[in-house]
């Protein structure tokens, strides 16, 4: 399957870097390029990405905002490792937080992954929610609060497994995971599986 990028970034030696770099990748298709939020809002109807690399600061709309407007897999790839960017983009939905000098393969392997519904954190970014969930007071263990089954998935979801593969993991259909995990947010007040990966982290 081709996974399509669309490439948001305020710096055009940036943007024509990333477009060059991931030409070369076989399965990778650059559908557009915008230089902040509300052009990439405009560019989405027709380029159809299934992923898009947002930089984190931008004029007219930084790349947190534009996260929170996405139905879109998105990835953070920012030059800024401070707190607000992380928790900022996590909360808002991204699916990765990566600094801009990942390696290449890294970058190509964690398009993939969020193209697959994985979330994908650089070092740096794990290491500041590890730190957090060591700070953090361990909320109630997840048991008390969901059924026997949305336990099971809530577990799988933790461990990164994909919709298609928690089904065929615990032999129900996709659709029945996905209303479990709707069951699972809904019951812990969560936004979306990157809260429920790190609300599972903490509960173990």
């Amino acid at each position: 399957m081709t996974v399509r990028v669309l490439i948001v970034d305020d710096q055009v030696l940036m943007r024509q870097g990333l477009r060059k770099l991931l030409e070369l990748e076989e399965g990778i298709e650059v559908v557009g390029e915008a230089a902040d939020g509300l052009a990439a809002l405009d560019l989405i109807p027709s380029a159809r990405p299934d992923v898009a690399l947002v930089d984190a600061r931008m004029p007219r709309m930084d790349g947190i905002e534009l996260i929170g407007r996405l139905d879109v897999p998105a990835i953070i790839l920012t030059t800024f490792d401070d707190d607000d960017y992380i928790f900022g983009g996590l909360r808002a939905g991204a699916r990765g937080y990566l600094l801009k000098d990942t390696p290449p393969d890294e970058l190509v392997a964690a398009i993939r992954k969020a193209a697959r519904g994985e979330t994908v954190l650089g070092g740096v970014a794990a290491e500041r929610v590890v730190a957090e969930l060591r700070s953090a007071p361990a909320p109630p263990h997840l048991a008390d609060q969901l059924s026997e089954r949305e336990h099971e998935v809530a577990v799988l979801v933790g461990d990164g497994a994909t919709n298609r593969e928690i089904a065929r993991r615990l032999f129900i259909t996709e659709g029945t995971v996905k209303n479990h995990i709707s069951s699972i947010l809904r019951k812990l007040r969560l936004r979306d599986r990157t809260q429920l990966a790190i609300h599972i982290a903490r509960s173990s």
